[in-house]
């Protein structure tokens, strides 16, 4: 029954609706300015990088939650647990902020120095 309602609705607006065709219609709609460029420009490799941080930094996130949930419960053993865990991520972080992954300029380090 919901499939055959989705077909009826789109095949009443594609009969019943305008069929108007201009430039301006058909033109990709951004924010009400003129688009730019090309769509086939390409992402910068360090975009992919960033994303692939914050996913990581978004699981770091996700174990820590629990963790503070039941924290009483756990005693010192798993605040040093924790503790270790904290110390290996921001490890990972300071030696990617090191290495310029998160230096979106346009100059890279290595020009730079």
């Amino acid at each position: 029954m919901g499939v055959g309602l989705a077909l009826g609705l789109v095949g009443a607006s594609s009969l019943l609706g305008k069929k108007l065709k201009n430039k301006i219609k058909d033109s990709p709609y951004e924010c009400g300015m003129a688009p730019q460029g090309s769509a086939e420009e390409r992402f910068s490799v360090k975009f992919y990088l960033v994303a692939m941080l914050f996913i990581l930094f978004d699981i770091e996130a996700v174990f820590l939650y629990p963790w503070v949930v039941v924290y009483k419960d756990l005693g010192m053993i798993a605040f040093v647990e924790m503790a270790i865990f904290v110390i290996l991520i921001l490890s990972g972080f300071f030696y990617i902020w090191k290495k310029g992954v998160l230096d979106w300029s346009q100059i890279s380090r290595i020009q730079r120095k």
